[in-house]
C-alpha cells in the first residue's frame, strides 16, 4: 500500500532492525489522541502499544470503545476530561461524581483499566482562550477529586491538570527567574496548593520544538539534547538544551510558591514530521533519540536530577486537528495515520537503528486516487475548488519547506483533491469539482510526497462531517500559489 511504501521513503535505506518485545526504558507513555477522519480501530491501536512493550498511555477522554480495548491490559491509564465539559463539573458536583462513576468506576474492576491519572482539562490556561476555563478548571478539580476520594479511588489514582508551559515565565529567559504568568498566578498558587495539600502532581507540556517556531533566531541545537549548543549558566547550574530550562523554570516557579518537591509530569513532549521547515522525519528522529537516551540514563535535569516522568505526544497522526498553532499540528505522531512508523526510534534508548512494529490488521480503501483530469480542467476557474478541498480536507504538508510543497500545479491540485476525495472515504462524489477531476488506479504519489489511500475505521461515519470551519484555511493559501504560477 502507499502509506507502507512512503515509510520506506520516510526512514532511509539504512540497514535496520525491526522493534522486538523487551526490557523497554521507564519513565514514559505515549499519548493517544483521535482527533482524526478515519482512526484506527482501538483493538489495533493496543496491539501496537503491546508490541513497542509501552505500558502507559495518555488519553484526551475517557471514550467507552478505546477504554474497553485497554481493559484487561495492565497499561498505566491517564484519562482526560476535555475542556468542554469543566464548566459542568465546576458547577454541580453531582455531575462530577456521575462522572466518575461512569469513566472510572466502571472499569475500576477484576480485568478492568488500570486508571492511573486523570486529567482535569487540557492546558485550559493558554492565552489563546483568554480566560474561557480560568473560572471553571479549579472547581472542577475540587469536585473531581472529591468524587474520586468518596469513591475509594484516591489510593491507586490521582487527579491533575495538564498545564502549557505557557503558565510559567522568566523575565530573563533563565531557568531562576521563573515564576506564574501574571495573569493566572494567583489561580495557580491556589491550584498547586492544593495539589500539594493532596499529594497530587503538576502536569506540563512542554515542546522545544515551539522554541524554533516561534523564534527564528532561536538556535537550533538548543532545541536537542545533544549538548552542541550554547550553554547557558544559572545559579551554578548549567543548561545546554531548552527542555531542561524550560523544566527547571517551572521548579523553580513552584520554589516561590513555596513547594519544593512537587511530582511532576511531562505531559506532552515530542516533535512533528511535516508543516514547517523543522518539521521533519529527521530532526524528529534526532529529537526522539537523544530524549530516549536521556530516559534510559535515569537522567533528570539540572535541578531535578532524578528520572523524569513523560508522555510522548504523539502515537499517531491526527487529520483533524486544529491548525491555529501550526500545520504542522497534524504531524506530531510517531506512526502516520495507518500506524506506520514515520522514523527510527529505539524504545529502549541504545541508539539503535530500529523500527517501532507497526499497526497489524489494518484494512484500506481500494488502492485509487483522485487527481487532476487535464482533457476538463480550467485552470482560470480551479480556484474556488481548490480552497473547497482544502477547507474539508488536510493540505498541510503542501504549506512551507513541507514534505508536498514543491509539486508542480497540477500535482498541487491533485493532491488537495486526493486529500478531501481520501478523508471523504472514496465517495465517488468526492472526486468530481465540477468535471475538473478524475479517479485513477495509478499511484500519484510523487518522490517523498505521499497521496495516501485512507483506511477502513470502525468510527462513526458521523465524525467525517467536517469540523474544520472554525480553522485556518489552507486552501486560500494554496489558491494564492496556483494563481502565481
Amino acid at each position: 500500500m502507499a502509506g507502507r511504501a512512503a515509510m520506506l521513503v520516510n526512514v532511509g535505506t539504512v540497514t535496520m532492525t525491526v522493534l522486538t518485545l523487551a526490557s523497554l526504558v521507564g519513565g514514559f507513555g505515549v499519548n493517544w489522541g483521535n482527533i482524526a477522519s478515519h482512526p484506527l480501530n482501538p483493538d489495533i491501536v493496543v496491539r501496537m502499544l503491546k508490541e513497542n512493550k509501552i505500558n502507559r498511555v495518555k488519553l484526551f477522554d475517557a471514550d467507552s470503545w478505546t477504554m474497553n480495548a485497554l481493559a484487561g491490559t495492565g497499561m498505566e491509564v491517564m484519562v482526560g476530561i476535555p475542556n468542554n465539559l469543566l464548566e459542568t463539573l465546576a458547577e454541580d458536583y453531582d455531575n462530577a461524581k456521575d462522572w466518575v462513576k461512569e469513566n472510572v468506576t466502571a472499569y475500576i474492576r477484576k480485568g478492568g483499566v488500570d486508571i492511573k491519572y486523570v486529567a482535569v482539562g487540557n492546558e485550559p490556561f493558554l492565552s489563546a482562550y483568554n480566560g474561557s476555563f480560568l473560572k471553571t478548571t479549579f472547581p472542577a478539580l475540587k469536585n473531581i477529586h472529591k468524587a474520586l476520594k468518596e469513591a475509594g479511588h484516591t489510593k491507586i489514582m490521582k487527579a491533575t491538570i495538564p498545564q502549557n508551559a505557557e503558565v510559567y515565565q522568566s523575565a530573563n529567559d533563565k531557568p531562576s527567574e521563573g515564576d506564574f504568568r501574571s495573569d493566572v498566578k494567583q489561580t495557580m498558587l491556589d491550584i498547586v496548593n492544593f495539589f500539594k495539600d493532596n499529594d497530587l502532581p503538576f502536569t506540563v507540556n512542554i515542546y522545544p520544538f515551539l522554541s524554533l517556531y516561534l523564534n527564528e533566531h532561536f538556535p537550533v541545537e538548543y532545541a536537542f539534547f545533544d549538548g552542541n549548543g550554547q550553554t547557558i549558566p544559572d545559579n551554578g547550574k548549567n543548561y545546554d538544551n531548552v527542555f531542561d530550562a524550560n523544566y527547571d523554570t517551572l521548579v523553580y516557579a513552584l520554589k516561590k510558591a513555596g513547594i519544593k518537591d512537587m511530582k511532576i509530569i511531562v505531559g506532552e513532549v515530542g516533535w512533528p514530521t511535516d508543516g514547517h521547515k523543522y518539521a521533519t522525519p529527521k530532526l524528529a528522529e534526532k529529537f526522539y533519540a537523544g530524549l530516549m537516551k536521556r530516559l534510559a540514563a535515569d537522567k533528570g535535569t539540572p535541578l531535578r536530577p532524578e528520572r523524569l516522568d513523560v508522555y510522548l505526544f504523539g502515537f499517531l497522526d491526527e487529520d483533524m486537528k486544529s491548525i491555529l498553532p501550526g500545520p504542522f499540528e497534524r504531524h506530531w505522531g510517531i506512526f502516520r495515520y495507518d500506524g506506520t512508523p514515520k522514523f527510527m526510534l529505539d524504545f529502549e534508548g541504545k541508539g539503535r537503528k530500529m523500527v517501532p512494529v507497526a499497526a497489524k490488521g489494518v484494512q484500506y480503501l481500494e488502492k485509487q486516487w483522485c487527481v487532476v483530469n487535464k482533457d476538463t480542467i480550467n485552470l482560470d476557474e480551479v480556484g474556488p475548488d481548490l480552497d473547497y478541498a482544502c477547507y474539508h480536507g488536510d493540505c498541510t504538508a503542501m504549506e512551507g519547506d513541507s514534505t508536498c510543497s514543491k509539486l508542480d500545479k497540477i500535482q498541487n491540485i491533485s493532491y488537495a483533491f486526493n486529500m478531501y476525495y481520501q478523508i471523504q472515504g472514496q465517495d465517488v462524489r468526492a472526486c468530481d469539482f465540477k468535471g475538473a477531476a478524475m479517479i485513477t488506479k495509478n499511484n500519484a504519489s510523487v518522490g517523498s510526497c505521499l497521496f495516501p489511500v485512507q483506511i477502513v475505521s470502525g468510527s462513526d461515519d458521523s465524525r467525517i462531517s467536517v469540523v474544520f470551519g472554525r480553522f485556518i484555511v489552507v486552501g486560500l493559501v494554496l489558491l494564492g500559489l496556483v494563481t502565481a504560477i
